[in-house]
């Protein structure tokens, strides 16, 4: 087992000030194995429109420290709501950007989708990183749907399946990282 901090680029998917998916973040940082640093990233919405012309030469420098973030991490967990059935146009356009790249090549990633709903956007999200070429499984995955009503005002998760689920795939990702 290798002991060293790991970083963990962790992708907020959503741009809403009280996301119950940066609350998900939130606790996963406390429930983390102490070796994992996650950093929260919430500039999806700050980056510009995706535009292929200049995808590889004049990147804006939010993306140029979006694709940094991610090659500096040694894993990424995105955690992402659903919206109108999709992922939010954020968060594809974020990932858009990284599509002339190799950044996530053979990158752990752990992919949690958490929303009313969420199992389109589940399925869109696993089909993008592994077109990106992620390396994931089915332990490093989690939809939640019905988030808002496992989670409290207090920032804690009211139900107990839902915190051994989120336990078991950090525990997972982490043993994922080992080969880092």
């Amino acid at each position: 087992m290798n002991d060293r901090q790991k970083k963990v680029l962790a992708i907020l998917g959503s741009t809403r000030a009280e996301s119950a998916n940066l609350q998900l973040l939130h606790i996963l940082r406390e429930l983390a194995p102490q070796r994992l640093a996650l950093q929260i990233y919430g500039g999806i919405g700050e980056l510009p429109h995706f535009n292929p012309d200049v995808a590889t030469e004049h990147v804006a420098q939010p993306v140029q420290d979006f694709y940094r973030m991610i090659q500096e991490a040694d894993g990424v967990l995105i955690c992402t709501p659903e919206y109108v059935f999709s992922l939010p146009g954020s968060l594809k356009n974020a990932l858009e950007w990284t599509v002339a790249t190799t950044l996530f090549a053979d990158k752990p990633v752990a992919l949690i989708t958490a929303s009313a709903m969420g199992e389109k956007a589940h399925d869109e999200l696993g089909l993008i990183m592994k077109t990106l070429g992620a390396r994931f499984n089915g332990k490093t995955q989690l939809l939640i749907s019905g988030v808002r009503s496992r989670l409290n005002r207090q920032g804690g998760v009211t139900d107990e399946a839902t915190l051994t689920a989120l336990t078991d795939l950090m525990r997972s990702f982490d043993a994922m990282l080992d080969g880092v």
